[in-house]
């Protein structure tokens, strides 16, 4: 064995509540700046093991903010905007540069010879009357 057991290693101290250093009993909705501490910047509630607390204190802070939410002091939720990179981007929202190149043929086999069953001389407009019914003269008059 090296000098530590494992078990000792991954331990990590245990992080102590804010209520306890501070000697807090009761958790009030009404005050933000304490709540705020126990929310991420996403206005999510932190879990116990980032906060330090107890069971019950976690009890507390979880209905006072939720309680806080509902008389619109604290957000349900927050957008957080992040600095993207300065890309010069065209119209349709994409980076600018040569187009993408395909991986393999469109699907449907599209580009291939496809064969037809149409008339070259009916697409040409030609030989139009022959194929048009043929009335006699009687039943015309």
């Amino acid at each position: 064995m090296r000098g530590k057991s494992r078990d000792n290693s991954r331990r990590a101290k245990k992080k102590v509540s804010f209520l306890t250093t501070e000697q807090i009993t009761y958790v009030d909705w009404k005050n933000e700046k304490l709540l705020r501490k126990f929310m991420s910047e996403r206005a999510k509630i932190r879990a116990r093991r980032v906060t330090g607390n107890s069971a019950q204190q976690q009890k507390l802070v979880a209905d006072a903010i939720k309680l806080a939410r509902e008389m619109a002091l604290v957000p349900y939720s927050n957008r957080v905007t992040t600095q993207r990179q300065n890309k010069e981007r065209d119209g349709r929202g994409r980076a600018a540069g040569p187009a993408p190149r395909p991986s393999g043929p469109p699907p449907g086999g599209a580009g291939e010879d496809v064969e037809t069953d149409v008339d070259d001389s009916a697409v040409a407009g030609e030989g139009a009357e022959a194929e048009a019914p043929l009335v006699s003269e009687e039943e015309q008059a």
